[in-house]
């Protein structure tokens, strides 16, 4: 079965949940280094969290049977620390992961899920907490995130979250997917490129 990846304006999500505990939970442990040596991202999935998942001995969240096949992860604080590897993110889509919900992401981590469409949104402490216990109490629940009014719900309880303004709109608008935005205006870039003096032999070029 070929997987769907974001495409276009994510407004909402809706899927299962599971929790990862612990803060300052670093790039390291998502994706062990000795994977970075990949030529194609699309092996990540069965690698994300290696390490962590042998020591637990099918005992962790991404191995355990009720977790198959969600999509939302809820985490801690400072989630997605340490290195910079764009690997990281891209091992948690390829497993399935379409939407973070924690206390905080470490920033580049956070700027290399919005480039794939990841939402990552924030709330306190408490209210994490609280949706950590939700989540674990009730593993068969469907979850529906709405951006528009930054809301995680299961029609039981609602859980308000927080985005800044810019990913916000760059969710809202679809603007996060720069491939797209590329091939969609690939008429208005070859009459630019043409009408560049330095590129007046531009068609034989190409």
């Amino acid at each position: 079965m070929t997987q769907e990846f974001p495409k276009g304006a994510i407004k909402s999500i809706q899927g299962r949940s599971f929790v990862i505990r612990g803060d300052d939970i670093d790039t390291d442990r998502i994706i062990p280094a000795r994977f970075l040596k990949c030529v194609s991202f699309s092996a990540l999935g069965d690698q994300v969290f290696a390490d962590d998942r042998n020591e637990l001995k099918g005992n962790h969240p991404f191995d355990l049977v009720h977790n198959k096949g969600a999509n939302i992860l809820i985490v801690n604080d400072n989630f997605g620390c340490g290195s910079s590897r764009e690997h990281a993110p891209q091992a948690l889509m390829r497993w399935g992961i379409r939407l973070i919900i924690g206390e905080s992401f470490a920033e580049i981590f956070f700027g290399n899920c919005l480039a794939l469409g990841i939402p990552c949104l924030t709330s306190s402490k408490e209210v994490i907490a609280k949706l950590q216990n939700l989540v674990e109490k009730n593993i068969t629940h469907t979850w529906h995130f709405d951006l528009k009014n930054l809301s995680f719900s299961n029609q039981k309880e609602t859980v308000k979250l927080d985005l800044d303004e810019g990913p916000y709109n760059m969710l809202f608008t679809g603007k996060w997917d720069a491939t797209s935005q590329l091939l969609d205006a690939d008429e208005k870039i070859y009459i630019t490129a043409k009408n560049l003096p330095y590129l007046n032999n531009f068609e034989s070029i190409i």
